[in-house]
């Protein structure tokens, strides 16, 4: 299955080997890139470096369990989760969905429901993500999947870290982001920036947005933080 030309992955969290590989299998058959790791020492890593589409989930694993997996992926995604798992209490899958499950499904299972199921998800998510490439503001278009912001007939192009900047302001405005908040946030997105480099990227944004006739729209509030309102 693709996103535009894109290969949907599946990240598969799964202990037992004849399970992980019969799914590795079955899910590549449709279509879909597999990453399913054996060793889980260093899974949240693994999992951040892939940046999977889609994650399936067992909850009983050696080091971590699924349901501190699902938490911790929760702090820098919003991958969808699907737990699958042989525990099929009322009280499993209601922790599973506190956490940030997507949905949970129950072992042993039929692997057309579960096919079914993923390519729902995904077909909602790709949806969203449509909807999302284009942030506006007032008169201003912040295309995400290009790098251009539009105004009054005019564009112009910004690098990645002036992209990550300016649209976590815009998702942001009427409120205002501390320097300190938008760093972790760039260094989660594995943007290493330090304080001089955030000051240059943003001057950087201001004179580009200027081009294109649009300023003060990112104003600075004296050891605050920065604010578009």
């Amino acid at each position: 299955m693709k996103r535009g030309d894109k290969m949907n992955k599946i990240f598969i969290v799964e202990d037992e080997k004849t399970i992980r590989d019969e799914l590795s299998i079955f899910l590549s058959r449709y279509g879909y890139q597999i990453e399913a790791p054996n060793n889980f020492e260093n899974i949240i890593e693994n999992i951040k470096n892939s940046n999977p589409d889609l994650i399936l989930l067992d909850i009983n694993l050696p080091i971590f369990d699924g349901y501190y997996l699902c938490r911790e992926v929760r702090k820098f995604s919003e991958t969808p989760i699907i737990v699958v798992t042989s525990r099929d209490s009322d009280v499993d899958e209601l922790m599973s969905m506190n956490l940030g499950a997507d949905d949970f499904v129950t072992k042993p299972y039929n692997t057309q429901i579960l096919l079914a199921r993923i390519e729902s998800i995904l077909k909602r998510v790709n949806r969203n993500l449509a909807v999302q490439d284009i942030l506006e503001y007032k008169d201003i278009k912040v295309n995400l999947s290009n790098g251009t912001v539009a105004y009054n007939k005019k564009t112009v192009e910004i690098t990645k870290n002036e992209l990550k900047i300016l649209s976590y302001l815009l998702k942001n405005r009427g409120n205002i982001v501390s320097r300190e908040k938008l760093m972790n946030y760039l260094w989660d997105c594995e943007m290493f920036i330090d304080d001089n480099t955030l000051s240059v990227n943003v001057t950087r944004i201001r004179k580009k947005l200027e081009e294109i006739g649009v300023k003060d729209v990112i104003e600075t509030r004296r050891g605050l933080g920065y604010i578009i309102s």
